[in-house]
């Protein structure tokens, strides 16, 4: 989980923690939508009541925002790319030696993938920052 995080980034967060009260280091981009990691357990305090932190911090940066829950291992890997890439649904995920293969139809593949394979290079990206080993969907 070595990333470098850029000066956007540590706005982002910042703001996060300015707004829910919660500190956390995980923030990344995904299909024009930021996305902040917490543990599980500080899910709902990180949404606030009734999504009102949510709304804000969603009004503010003028982007989509989502919290999920960060993963502890390669084990909850399947979890956490489903959270990210929802609403789209894949058949399987497959973890390999230092790989991970996410199974998908045609038109969630073409969803999964993106306009210039964008969508594709987020997701390398994540998956390379958390778990440390490569990512292809097929």
């Amino acid at each position: 989980m070595i990333k470098t995080i850029d000066m956007q980034d540590m706005r982002y967060l910042s703001l996060f923690e300015k707004i829910t009260h919660i500190r956390t280091r995980f923030c990344f981009k995904y299909n024009d939508t930021l996305m902040f990691c917490v543990e599980k357990s500080e899910i709902p305090m990180a949404l606030g009541e009734r999504g009102i932190n949510l709304k804000r911090i969603s009004d503010i940066v003028k982007k989509r925002v989502r919290i999920i829950a960060k993963p502890n291992g390669i084990s909850e890997a399947k979890i956490f790319i489903q959270a990210i890439v929802a609403p789209v649904e894949f058949k399987e995920i497959e973890i390999k030696d230092n790989e991970i293969i996410l199974t998908a139809g045609m038109q969630s593949k073409a969803a999964l993938l993106g306009r210039n394979k964008r969508r594709l290079l987020e997701m390398q990206s994540i998956v390379k920052d958390f778990f440390e080993v490569n990512f292809r969907i097929i």
